[in-house]
């Protein structure tokens, strides 16, 4: 695990210390920190205390959550740096319902929302969509880019349809062969491309231009009509494909570019005019 620039987040205005962690894509958070917070203990040994009391708890219950906890060092009050107990967005989430504290009660109540909207979009997909459309009027997309954005998801679909059909397992297969088609036409993967735009745990399509999106759907339907002609029935198959269809977006990038047009933009979200995807991360 790389992890690296250390810094404060802000838990309902409480500080807390966190690392970013650039290899996996992922905030680690001061698990002491945390739960001083929720139990309103500003003594440090009560709260090492606590954890420890909450830690056998939590393992006598079955919970795998304590075995996964990681460690890291951060600065401590006298300037140096301990070994302390962190964990993970998803892993503080589910702390946080492990302590009773009026302070948890919006989070689990949260929880709980998203729980119950997960289980109807699961029967009912286009409720998905339409928080999406929502959730990025919210954010102050124009309604133009929501249009093109929706169908990139569609296209997006399309192609890993194909690619499960080949044999690509999802996950870290499907990300390699995003990387491949990135570094065909952009000259970056994933995370070289999210670092040219500034960015770190968003969604990198969240925050291309019209052009970009444009020219990353070009490259996915081609990539998926090959696929559908091609049948392609292995990931090196499919990574031929894929590189094809990204070099036909890179033939347009490459005359938008000579025509004096720019394609590959650092601007992101902010520099967009749209107002920052405040992240949970950023809010714990």
């Amino acid at each position: 695990m790389t992890a690296q620039k250390t810094k404060l987040q802000l838990f309902q205005k409480q500080q807390v210390r966190s690392v970013w962690d650039e290899e996996n894509e992922k905030w680690w958070f001061s698990v002491l920190d945390v739960v001083g917070i929720l139990t309103e203990q500003p003594d440090y040994t009560k709260t090492r205390n606590y954890w420890k009391w909450l830690k056998g708890k939590l393992t006598d219950e079955g919970s795998e959550l304590v075995s996964n906890t990681n460690q890291l060092k951060l600065p401590a009050a006298d300037g140096k740096k301990y070994l302390t107990d962190v964990m993970d967005t998803e892993q503080i989430l589910r702390l946080i319902q492990s302590i009773p504290s009026k302070k948890a009660e919006p989070f689990k109540l949260w929880l709980a929302k998203i729980g119950n909207e997960f289980i109807d979009e699961a029967v009912d997909p286009e409720l998905a969509m339409n928080r999406a459309v929502r959730n990025y009027r919210r954010l102050g997309y124009s309604e133009n880019w929501i249009n093109m954005r929706l169908k990139t998801i569609e296209a997006r679909k399309a192609l890993t349809d194909k690619w499960d059909k080949s044999g690509v397992h999802e996950g870290a297969g499907y990300a390699e062969l995003t990387d491949l088609m990135y570094k065909t036409w952009a000259g970056m993967n994933t995370r070289e491309y999210k670092n040219f735009k500034g960015l770190k745990k968003e969604n990198l399509r969240d925050n291309m231009t019209n052009v970009e999106l444009v020219l990353n759907m070009l490259a996915e339907v081609s990539a998926t009509e090959f696929s559908e002609k091609q049948n392609p029935q292995s990931f090196d198959h499919s990574a031929k494909i894929a590189h094809a269809g990204a070099s036909v977006e890179g033939s347009a990038r490459r005359d938008i570019e000579n025509r004096g047009g720019e394609v590959v933009s650092r601007k992101n979200a902010r520099e967009l005019g749209k107002r920052d995807d405040i992240m949970l991360e950023e809010k714990i």
